[in-house]
């Protein structure tokens, strides 16, 4: 089952869509396979450690080098949290910042949802006892 697609917030598409027109195409083109449930095609780098469980980094190096952070462990769905060109050697801490507040964000997205789906899932238990109640009388 293919996944869903979705920017964490306003700030992480105003991020991706800022990204130059070849690496954004490469970006789509590697989150697209990971919707279908396939590694993405650029390198790409676990970064759970720094940024939180399931945060994965996409890297196209170069001058400059261009990185976007994601999450697909979720919901179903491929979280977009950052997207942004990496200006140091070593760890962008700024931009390792953002992602992880980011990911915290995510995760509230995430728990509402999930306590939404067991209270509906919930609900729909105690209407199909409710029915059998009623059969039965």
């Amino acid at each position: 089952m293919a996944k869903n697609f979705k920017f964490v917030n306003a700030a992480a598409k105003r991020e991706f869509q800022a990204l130059p027109d070849e690496i954004k195409q490469q970006f789509s083109t590697d989150l697209n396979a990971v919707c279908q449930n396939e590694d993405p095609f650029s390198d790409f780098k676990d970064i759970s450690p720094s940024v939180g469980t399931g945060a994965i980094e996409l890297i196209e190096n170069g001058s400059p080098a261009y990185r976007t952070v994601y999450c697909a462990k979720y919901l179903d769905t491929v979280f977009i949290l950052h997207a942004f060109v990496k200006t140091t050697n070593g760890v962008d801490r700024r931009a390792m910042d953002t992602a992880k507040k980011r990911h915290k964000d995510m995760m509230e997205e995430v728990r509402l949802a999930m306590q939404e789906a067991k209270t509906l899932a919930k609900q729909a238990g105690t209407r199909k006892t409710s029915r059998k109640t009623k059969k039965k009388r």
